[in-house]
């Protein structure tokens, strides 16, 4: 994965801000030239403003920062000839800003409960990453077209819901092709993880969603589901 993919990120994010909130002042050019033109001292230039204002990039600090779950994951993704994605549970961007490094010109859903998560992301968006939206709200509940992304990520986000059945029929109806999950597989001292998804309840939650082609695998205290979409019809 290039580095320089993240340091454009970084310095999208840095002119979101200045879009928003005018902060940092920019020059013109750092302003609004398109990223991909701006050469190594035009983006070293961007993020030394970011970092004076105050702004916080170290979501964007690259691939050697990428958790082993999250290698997993793109390395399935990265065999997969698709389009669209939708994150839920974005964050801080663990899985989702390396996946916008690998994936320039995906379309890409970040969904969130939390205002301030969705507002980075709207940032980022406004920046210079033009297939990047920004939702703020319980997926569950959220308006999708059936079908509309090829791929749905809930990556240590279920173990957080209350009702994560809600969140897996959701997925199902929104995905084309592949429902992507990762949840801790032990119990932890997290006390926001009011939920042990073991395999069986997976298993037992996809099915009740119509979906019986699963695949697990395991990485570092984690476990991994691909769930293939049954086909329409």
């Amino acid at each position: 994965m290039d580095e320089r993919r993240f340091d454009m990120l970084a310095a999208a994010y840095v002119r979101g801000c200045a879009l928003e909130t005018g902060a940092p002042e920019l020059p013109a050019r750092l302003a609004d030239a398109p990223l991909e033109e701006l050469d190594e001292a035009e983006l070293a230039a961007l993020l030394r403003a970011g970092a004076a204002s105050g702004l916080k990039l170290h979501a964007f600090k690259g691939t050697k920062t990428l958790l082993p779950r999250v290698k997993k994951v793109l390395g399935f993704l990265r065999g997969l000839d698709f389009d669209g994605l939708v994150d839920v549970g974005s964050g801080r961007g663990a899985f989702l800003v390396p996946f916008l490094a690998q994936y320039p010109d995906a379309r890409a859903a970040a969904v969130d409960l939390l205002p301030h998560r969705a507002e980075f992301w709207r940032r980022l968006a406004a920046g210079g990453v033009p297939g990047l939206c920004s939702l703020c709200g319980d997926f569950a509940a959220l308006e999708f077209e059936p079908r509309s992304a090829d791929v749905v990520t809930l990556l240590e986000v279920l173990e957080h819901m209350p009702e994560p059945e809600a969140a897996v029929r959701q997925a199902m109806r929104v995905a084309r092709r592949f429902v992507v999950v990762s949840v801790p597989s032990q119990p932890d001292d997290n006390p926001e993880h009011i939920q042990l998804l073991t395999k069986a309840r997976l298993t037992a939650l996809f099915a009740a969603a119509g979906c019986a082609r699963l695949n697990f695998d395991g990485v570092n205290g984690h476990l991994i589901l691909v769930a293939s979409v049954p086909e329409e019809g």
